[in-house]
Formats: structure tokens, sequence, C-alpha cells
């Protein structure tokens, strides 16, 4: 079997970019958020908010995922770029060691109130940083060494070298040409949620680079968000002390 790189993120993360980045390379199978489809989509869906009559689909479960993936990897490379928090429970030695993992991690202040932007009634749960973290300390201690974690605003402002000093830690080719894309990314025919509307910004992109935020700041969201923010914030940070650093971020 080829081998499974696993980006474990949180939403809004600019995660969709870096999938987006990967999918320009063509050497790999990449795959949106498909645990995440079978949380929130599948025939029996896991997510806090859901409700009799919202969307479901037959025969899509979190197992039907995982054997998708493993048939997708007896032909060829895959790329994964996922949420730890939607598998928790599968959380094995066995299912782990057929990924290559890696974390990409960004700043809660920024990740929460762009949830709320977007979802102003979502549940804590849906969040991620705690399982996050979690995955990364179990991996941490099943191999000894902490995995690669790359962090946001890292990536952003220094894409070169940070994406070079990514594919050298999971083991793939650096292609420099994949940093690039001609704006009008048709997103909706990865993105299973929604028609793609989380990823407006990706669609008027041309690469990886810092984005102006159209969003309200922390402090003027409710207390409900500033202390899902608090809590979240550690876990963040457990994080951000093994991040890559490279270039300017080395100090």
């Amino acid at each position: 079997m080829h081998k499974i790189v696993a980006l474990w993120a949180v939403p809004r993360s600019t995660s969709t970019a870096f999938e987006w980045m990967m999918r320009q390379r063509g050497d790999l199978a990449c795959f949106h958020e498909p645990f995440g489809e079978a949380w929130y989509q599948g025939e029996a869906p896991l997510w806090q908010r859901w409700k009799e009559g919202d969307r479901t689909t037959p025969g899509l479960t979190l197992e039907s995922v995982w054997e998708d993936l493993k048939a997708a990897a007896k032909e060829k490379p895959v790329f994964i770029k996922d949420f730890p928090h939607y598998i928790n429970h599968m959380w094995d030695a066995d299912f782990l060691s057929h990924f290559t993992h890696a974390f990409l991690i960004r700043d809660p202040a920024k990740t929460i109130t762009s949830i709320y932007d977007k979802w102003p009634d979502f549940d804590e749960g849906e969040v991620g940083f705690p399982e996050q973290r979690a995955l990364f300390d179990l991996l941490t201690a099943l191999n000894g060494t902490p995995p690669p974690v790359v962090d946001s605003d890292d990536l952003l402002e220094n894409p070169y070298e940070m994406t070079e000093a990514f594919c050298a830690a999971v083991g793939i080719p650096f292609i420099p040409e994949a940093l690039t894309w001609a704006p009008g990314a048709d997103t909706g025919q990865y993105s299973w949620w929604d028609g793609g509307s989380f990823h407006e910004n990706l669609k008027n992109s041309t690469g990886l680079k810092p984005q102006a935020r159209k969003y309200v700041t922390l402090e003027d969201t409710p207390s409900r968000v500033k202390q899902v923010h608090r809590r979240m914030k550690p876990h963040y940070d457990r994080l951000h002390e093994h991040r890559i650093r490279v270039g300017a971020f080395a100090a």
C-alpha cells in the first residue's frame, strides 16, 4: 500500500488552501475531509447539532471512508486533510500506523471567530482543538518523537520554505510549481458541505499568502465564544511549541 499523508487540522485553519496546493502537484490522490463528510452527513451523523430531517447519505460511514482510503492507497500515494475530532474513537495503534501524520494549527482567536461568522450557533465539540492536541500527544508517545506541525500564519507568510520543510518532514518531493494556481478554484467539486461556501477566499486566490480578515474580532464576540477561546488556547499553545521553524520563524 502507498503512503497516506494525513494533515490533521481544525476548522477554519486555511487547511483547504493547503489541500488545494497539494492537489496542484498531480502525484497524489487527494481527499477533502472524507471522515468529516461521514461525521456530518453519513447515514448515522455524529455531530452535535444534527436534527431529524438534516441531510444524510445512506451507506456512508466512517468505516466505509476508511475502506475507500485504503483502496485508493493501493493505486497511488494519498493525501487526506481532515479533523481529528471526527475519528477520536478510531485511534488505535494499528489504524494510526497506516498514516504519515502531520498537523496544521492556527491561532484559535482566528479560527473560532471565523467559525462563529459562519455558524453563530456552533457547538464547542465542533471546534476540534482538544482532539487535535490529544492525537498529537498520542503519536508523540507512540513514536517517541513529535510529528511535524505547521502553523498557518508561518505558512502564509513564508509558503516556499514552509512547504519545502513540510514535504521533507513527510517524505514527499517538493514541487514549487504547486504553490501557485489560476484564480477561480472550483472547490465545489471537492467540498461536500454547502457547495463549497466556506471557501470563497480560496476561489479568488492565486496561491498561499496572508488574507484580509473580514469577520469580527474576538473582543466583539459574545461571552460564550470568548470562553470557548480560553479553553482552546492551551491546546493550540502545546502544538505551537513544536511547529516547524524555518528562515524568519527559526527564532
